[in-house]
């Protein structure tokens, strides 16, 4: 497997020097109707840069990524499933260096251990009004998770055929105040996964699928 999984990781770098699918894959897991005028506030201001990490490796003949559920709070995120990632703070070089030190600092992968071999295409988080970019990178073996205790409730880990089972996923609707939308999601242990999250697994699906 694990000449296989080097493989494969070196064949997806050249695939994503090439040009990315982009906003058509992404909008294949999106939610709808799609209404930013309940977003409009944020429309008006400058976007805030994040970054998240697709961290690959090998595990039980398959290749697998780290999710992360994050805990009830006070904000637009809160209780969801996403990748590690975060804001892009000052003492970061750019945005592949605040997934890097995010990773590390959310569920203890250290950064000197994952190799970058590439990104996924942009997305704009209207609800959190931040400019999410995806970095792609792999570690040669199951990491030992160390999930943040105060950031993260749990770590969930999800293989690339789990992915891809279209028997895992289902459109779920979700009412907000007096707004109500249907939401693409993937089932991943039994934990909804939705939005942005599901948008970017939705884009690197369509890029490794020429992979397998």
């Amino acid at each position: 497997m694990q000449s296989d999984f080097e493989e494969f990781v070196q064949r997806l770098g050249h695939r994503l020097d090439k040009p990315l699918p982009g906003r058509e894959a992404q909008v294949k897991m999106a939610p709808y109707p799609v209404d930013e005028s309940r977003f409009e506030e944020n429309l008006n201001k400058p976007s805030k840069p994040g970054g998240v990490m697709l961290l690959l490796y090998p595990h039980n003949g398959d290749i697998y990524l780290p999710l992360m559920k994050r805990p009830t709070y006070a904000g637009a995120h809160s209780g969801q499933v996403s990748f590690p990632g975060g804001k892009f703070e000052q003492e970061d070089v750019d945005l592949r260096n605040t997934a890097l030190r995010e990773t590390e600092e959310e569920i203890g992968v250290r950064s000197e251990s994952i190799e970058v071999i590439g990104s996924l295409s942009e997305l704009f988080i209207i609800a959190s009004n931040f400019k999410v970019y995806p970095s792609v990178g792999f570690i040669k073996e199951r990491p030992v998770f160390i999930p943040d205790a105060v950031e993260v409730e749990s770590v969930l880990e999800v293989s690339l055929s789990q992915l891809r089972d279209t028997s895992r996923r289902g459109v779920e609707k979700m009412t907000f105040g007096n707004y109500t939308i249907h939401s693409p999601y993937f089932d991943v242990e039994g934990h909804v996964v939705w939005g942005a999250t599901a948008m970017m697994l939705s884009e690197f699906l369509d890029v490794t699928a020429e992979l397998i």
